[in-house]
């Protein structure tokens, strides 16, 4: 599947802002509205855009802290971690990965003694690792167009 230059602006342009309205999205990249919608539609339907989202500062929600977390389920709990992992809404994500451990998760906190209480539901389970996030000098972003 390849997108062509137009296709690049149009993602980045909806990179910075996902609400921007066809009409402005248009003009930007020198197409009409009709155009543009069209190839939003397109990029839709290849999959290319998966979903128009909200980006949201978890500290104003109320989790000033996040952590890393590294998971390595005991044997033979692989599929019962992944579903208590599923489970817990301060996962923000989770990756299952390939190496020693098997997940790697990001957690929105409230506190140190939250982090304890989640690792507490997980640790009968499987083994974990925690890093604290000090700061994101990169934050989520789409990979090069």
């Amino acid at each position: 599947m390849s997108i062509d230059d137009l296709d690049r602006r149009i993602l980045a342009l909806l990179q910075q802002d996902a609400r921007m309205p066809v009409k402005a999205l248009a003009a930007q990249v020198g197409l009409s509205s009709p155009a543009a919608s069209e190839r939003l539609r397109r990029l839709e339907e290849r999959g290319v855009i998966r979903a128009f989202t909200v980006d949201a500062e978890p500290r104003t929600l109320g989790y000033p802290m996040q952590a890393i977390v590294r998971i390595r389920p005991l044997p033979g709990k692989l599929q019962q971690v992944q579903k208590l992992i599923e489970s817990i809404p301060e996962f923000g994500e989770c990756d299952k990965v390939t190496g020693d451990d098997c997940f790697i998760g990001r957690l929105y906190l409230r506190s140190i003694e939250h982090l304890d209480h989640i690792l507490e539901r997980i640790t009968d389970m499987a083994e974990t690792s925690s890093a604290i996030v000090k700061s994101q000098p990169v934050r989520r972003r789409l990979p090069p167009l």
